[in-house]
Order: C-alpha cells, then sequence, then structure tokens
C-alpha cells in the first residue's frame, strides 16, 4: 500500500510543479473499489467532465485517476498528498473526519450514491442475525468499521442493550465482494453470510438456495449514503475554484447516469472488467428506484451519532453541517 502512495506521489510531483499562490493544474482522484458506489466517478472520467468544465471556467485542468481502492489506501493517499478527492463509505469518512479534527481538517464535499446492502446466506438455520451459531461466519469488506459491521453493531444495540452493542463482531470476517460471492455460492466455507453490494448481491440470489434475510436501509430506517467524496481544508481553501469545478462535474455525472442508464451501464461494465454482467442485467439494476446518485448525504448523521455513542468517535457533530465544507451542497441532507 505504502509503494503504491509513493509511486502515485511521486508522479503527480513531477507532473505538477509547485506554483505559489496559484491554484493545482492537476487533481488525483483514487477511482476507488469499483462498482455501482463509484461509478459518477468513472463517468466523470469517461467524458473528461473535470476537464470540460474547467475550459468552459477559462483554466486547464488535468485529472490523474489512480486505479486503487480500499478505505486505508484511500485516506493514506488523502493525508500524504497523493491524491486530493478520495472517495468512501460514511463510516470510513466519519473516522477520518474525527482523526484530522486537530490538523488536516477532512470535510465532506458531498455524497455520490445512495444504496442499501443486503444480508445474503444459504444456510438453512440462517433466518436472522439472532440465528448465528458457533463458527457461523459472515463476510464484510472489513471488520468493526464497515458499513455492514456498524449496521449490525446498530441491530445489536437495539434489540440487547448498549452492552451488546458488538455482539456480532466476532461472526465477521473481511474479505472482497467477489471472494465472498464464491464462498457463499460455494458452500465449502465457513462463510455462511455475506453483506453484498450491488451487484453482487443480484449475482448471489440467481441460487435459488440463497435468499436475503437483511437490509442496512432497514436498520438505517431509509435511504442512506454508500459512498461520498471528502478533502482535507488546505485543498479546499487553496483550490476554491478547482473545489466548484470538482463538485459540478460529481453533479453532471450523476445527472448523466439518471438520463440515461444504459449508457452509464456501459461505462460502468467496462469498469468491471467488461464481463460477468450483461447491458441488461446493469442497466436493469440501474433502475432499482433503491440506487440513487445525489450529493446530498442521507442518514451520515445518524452513523455519527450511533459511533459516538459507542465511542469509536471521540466528537459528536451537532449538524451535517460541522461534516461538510460550507460550500458543499447539503443543506438539507441529514
Amino acid at each position: 500500500m505504502k509503494n503504491i502512495i509513493r509511486i502515485f506521489l511521486l508522479a503527480a510531483t513531477i507532473m505538477v510543479p509547485f506554483s505559489a499562490g496559484a491554484e493545482v493544474s492537476e487533481i488525483k482522484v483514487p477511482l476507488g473499489a469499483g462498482g455501482f458506489g463509484f461509478l459518477p466517478l468513472h463517468i466523470m472520467k469517461a467524458h473528461r467532465l473535470v476537464e470540460k468544465n474547467a475550459a468552459k471556467a477559462g483554466i486547464k485542468l488535468t485529472v490523474n485517476w489512480a486505479d486503487v481502492g480500499g478505505p486505508s489506501i484511500m485516506n493514506e493517499a488523502l493525508l500524504s498528498g497523493a491524491a486530493d478527492f478520495i472517495s468512501a463509505g460514511p463510516p470510513a469518512f466519519l473516522t477520518l473526519w474525527d482523526r484530522t479534527r486537530a490538523n488536516m481538517n477532512v470535510k465532506g464535499v458531498a455524497a455520490m450514491s445512495s444504496m442499501p446492502m443486503y444480508l445474503n446466506t444459504r444456510a438453512e438455520h440462517l433466518r436472522s442475525l439472532d440465528d448465528l451459531k458457533e463458527g457461523d461466519k459472515i463476510a464484510v469488506t472489513a471488520v468493526k468499521v464497515s458499513i455492514p459491521s456498524i449496521v449490525m453493531q446498530m441491530y445489536a444495540k437495539a434489540k440487547y442493550g448498549p452492552a451488546a452493542v458488538f455482539r456480532f463482531d466476532p461472526y465477521t470476517v473481511s474479505m472482497t465482494h467477489p471472494d465472498a460471492v464464491a464462498a457463499l455460492l460455494t458452500g465449502s466455507t465457513e462463510v455462511k453470510a455475506h453483506y453484498a453490494s450491488q451487484p453482487f448481491h443480484q449475482r448471489e440470489r440467481k441460487d435459488p438456495a440463497v435468499r436475503t434475510i437483511m437490509n442496512s436501509d432497514d436498520v438505517m430506517g431509509g435511504s442512506t449514503t454508500f459512498t461520498m467524496i471528502s478533502t482535507t481544508q488546505k485543498f479546499h481553501d487553496a483550490n476554491p475554484q478547482v473545489f466548484a469545478i470538482f463538485l459540478a462535474s460529481l453533479k453532471e455525472a450523476q445527472d448523466i447516469i439518471r438520463s440515461d442508464k444504459r449508457a452509464a451501464a456501459a461505462i460502468l461494465l467496462e469498469s468491471m472488467g467488461g464481463r460477468g454482467w450483461s447491458m441488461d442485467e446493469l442497466t436493469a439494476m440501474l433502475d432499482d428506484p433503491d440506487i440513487k446518485y445525489t450529493v446530498l448525504p442521507e442518514n451520515v448523521m445518524r452513523y455519527a451519532n450511533f459511533m459516538h455513542e459507542i465511542g469509536s468517535l471521540r466528537s459528536r457533530p451537532a449538524s451535517i453541517r460541522d461534516l461538510f465544507f460550507s460550500d458543499a451542497d447539503v443543506a438539507t441532507g441529514h
């Protein structure tokens, strides 16, 4: 991970000479972990939206898109200067916001996508989380801090009380979504369930033996931000025009997805290696009303309040505005 960041940072240093008092002429943006949650970034790249919007504003701006993802890599890239904007789920963002309040002050630029995650299983004895038994494992992207882990902690606290908030953590194991899909569908490992995002959820549900026993929106009480964009206070303050151009380009990418889902599906398929799903499958998934592309944060404050209550965050934001830059379009978010 450190080698990737060093290479990314060195390339950026060579390509963008320092110019005191001027905004950057290139921005460094990792593409993220892939899939539906990061589709707007791939739309921005494919249509060169940042470059086009910068040209309209009379400036030259290029984007160095790095094909890397994962919360740890993203966070370290931002803090080291190897990335200017990063994308992650709300729990990872909140952890970084809390960690940097006294120094780099990482804050939100905008939400990027909202969609549920689904707890799928083929184990006959699992009808709910409460049926887990010794030896069962639930595949999640990261133990304790991923969206599914936080959601299961919320469920445990609501049903069993504050003392049992980490009740289900011992049953979780960190796995990538593709590895988790393979483990669940073969049924040959200790993995009895997988908290899946799109399109991995749909792939699992093609197997008639697989069923969904919970989804994250049920626990969160409605539509919830899945991925969001953040940057540092220093970058924001030094590059107000670039910040505005990037945000406008993100909104345009979301508009493109909503207006032409089949074209968006083609870019999504290419970003996932060009195989594994058909265009019709991906287009149908994008038609799902539960999959939304919006800059407005949804239920981010619920994550923040809960994580503070259980001690995962030292600071509690007073409002959504504490988490986002003042010029971010999040006034009606929550």
